[in-house]
């Protein structure tokens, strides 16, 4: 809602919790998704959103690091252009993970929807698996219970190698562009970096988690 021309929200304060687990986020997920699309304008996904600005930041990074980031991101967004058909379209999430689910007494809650939008629930479900598959942070039996319980691994999906290199990128250049202003996270940038350029080995990472 406006008042007086300004945006406003309202926040409900939580109740006691902590942080949810891979099984709350597709329990939440299953929720969503099978939400009719709303009377709203939400926006069409975009994975790209702030990539450019994030790189554009990323002093610490050595210019050609800088600019083959932004041939990735120019080459991936081609892709998604052209994306594989997949699961129907519905509202997603949009930065679905355990850091944005609060676990309480009643039942978990899913939070922060800067990033909803309207698109494949593939891009919902690649968070999970990236943390299988890149950063080491899920397990084969974690991700084993998150598939049966969606009824569906989108690491089998055609598309997934794109939506799951759109994620790094977005991880990247996050870390990158967070790395200008602290010091304590550049390792980690320019770490990420090499990974995607082929210097740091194959999948998966272990990268760590920054902020």
């Amino acid at each position: 809602m406006t008042a007086n021309g300004c945006p406003v929200t309202f926040w409900q304060e939580l109740p006691p919790h902590e942080i949810g687990t891979v099984s709350d986020v597709v329990t939440l997920l299953k929720q969503l998704h099978a939400l009719p699309k709303p009377d709203l304008p939400l926006g069409d996904r975009d994975p790209f959103v702030r990539v450019v600005e994030r790189i554009d930041a990323s002093s610490t990074l050595a210019q050609d690091d800088r600019q083959w980031l932004h041939d990735r991101l120019d080459d991936l967004r081609a892709q998604w252009s052209a994306r594989p058909q997949g699961l129907p379209e519905c509202v997603v999430h949009g930065d679905a993970w355990v850091g944005n689910v609060a676990r309480t007494q009643a039942g978990p809650v899913l939070m922060d929807f800067e990033r909803a939008s309207f698109g494949p629930p593939e891009w919902d479900l690649v968070s999970t698996a990236v943390k299988l598959t890149t950063t080491g942070a899920v397990s084969a039996d974690e991700y084993a219970e998150f598939c049966a319980a969606y009824g569906s691994d989108v690491t089998e999906w055609a598309g997934y190698e794109l939506l799951a290199e759109a994620r790094e990128l977005r991880m990247t250049s996050y870390a990158a562009q967070h790395a200008a202003t602290h010091p304590q996270w550049r390792r980690e940038a320019q770490y990420r970096v090499d990974c995607l350029r082929g210097r740091a080995g194959v999948r998966p990472w272990q990268w760590k988690g920054i902020m």
